[in-house]
């Protein structure tokens, strides 16, 4: 599968998954072995560990991707959230991901770098 293609799958599949809290949906995206590493200054995780902390306590989630930038076997996307979590707080993140993607369309290795602020915060020109 070319990268073009791997990469539309996964902001689609995101894109659902991450409104719907859907954990399996997520790791079916990346192989077995991939390197996932959410923010700079956190350990790597497996895919699955790191998606399901993240949906743990995610009542409603808003997101959006935006146009991928791919050459090769990678790929870069913004994306940018607004989670309500079960208590009512609602926490605003905004980052990108780097990704690398094999022949099969998987990634193997991905690189995020975020922000977040309490509070809904729209970015306007932030993943459009």
């Amino acid at each position: 599968m070319d990268s073009s293609t791997a990469v539309r799958r996964w902001v689609e599949t995101w894109a659902r998954a991450w409104r719907a809290a859907d954990v399996d949906a997520v790791a079916a995206l990346y192989a077995p072995d991939a390197v996932f590493q959410a923010h700079p200054f956190r350990e790597r995780q497996r895919p699955e560990e790191y998606v399901r902390w993240a949906f743990e306590d995610q009542a409603i989630a808003e997101c959006r991707f935006g146009q991928p930038l791919v050459d090769g076997d990678r790929a870069a996307v913004d994306w940018w959230g607004a989670i309500t979590a079960r208590d009512g707080s609602i926490q605003t993140v905004a980052g990108t991901s780097l990704l690398r993607f094999g022949e099969d369309g998987l990634v193997v290795e991905q690189r995020d770098a975020w922000a977040e602020r309490s509070g809904r915060h729209e970015l306007p020109d932030w993943a459009t």
